[in-house]
């Protein structure tokens, strides 16, 4: 896949981490911050994000219809069209299925409650993502302001990967925006929820721009190190 297109799957096998709400709200900001033509793709059976989309007004950002088997072909579709960034849903659980999907990304996120229940269920998420070889990205979601447990939580999340230092918090205006298909950006740009979710956004951008530079970096090293071998064998050859 080339690197004009940017891949992000949003997967946590705990339900109710806040992916789909997410996904829908970081898609909308990257359009907004010029990152666009952006994507969305819903794996997840209950499909939550296509209907959030299907009463949205707005036409940015796009919805693409796929399932799991052919993902592959609607991700070079997307590319061939245009899109530069393409946000994955996927559902709560643990399957060879989602696993594929991750493998397309250049960067997951894992949204986290600041819960006991759900910092048990991140294991199996980071073996999927560790095993595929991916960058993975914590979010702590749907926090209490200035409730101790939320620091606790990034700091048991920090052992397992890197945490976004940006923290989402629980308000209604979250869930109140899904209603109809818009953000909370769209209702309040100023708000604090909608500065969380700019200033995520950023944070995520410079992420996967460093995943970009490092894939080219290992990408430029295996012609360069061809290149000193053959040079090698050519004076080799030229001695004898």
């Amino acid at each position: 896949m080339l690197a004009s297109m940017r891949v992000i799957v949003f997967a946590s096998q705990k339900g109710g981490s806040g992916k789909t709400t997410l996904s829908g709200h970081i898609a909308v900001e990257a359009e907004r911050q010029g990152a666009g033509p952006v994507a969305l793709i819903d794996t997840d059976p209950q499909g939550s994000l296509a209907k959030w989309w299907n009463v949205r007004q707005a036409p940015a950002p796009a919805f693409i219809q796929s399932v799991f088997s052919n993902l592959f072909q609607d991700l070079d579709r997307a590319r061939d069209e245009g899109f530069r960034l393409v946000v994955v849903d996927t559902p709560p659980a643990v399957t060879r299925a989602i696993s594929e999907v991750v493998g397309y990304a250049d960067l997951v996120i894992a949204p986290t409650r600041p819960s006991p229940l759900d910092m048990r269920a991140v294991g199996p998420t980071v073996d999927i993502v560790e095993g595929r070889g991916k960058p993975l990205v914590f979010v702590v979601n749907a926090a209490t302001p200035k409730a101790r447990i939320t620091s606790e939580v990034a700091i048991a999340l920090s052992q397992h990967g890197v945490v976004a230092p940006q923290i989402i918090h629980q308000r209604v205006d979250f869930a109140a925006s899904m209603i109809d298909g818009r953000t909370v950006m769209e209702i309040d740009p100023i708000c604090k929820s909608a500065q969380e979710i700019a200033a995520l956004w950023r944070y995520l951008d410079d992420r996967l721009a460093r995943a970009e530079g490092g894939r080219r970096a290992a990408d430029g090293a295996v012609p360069l190190a061809m290149a000193a071998r053959e040079a090698r064998t050519f004076g080799r050859r030229a001695a004898q």
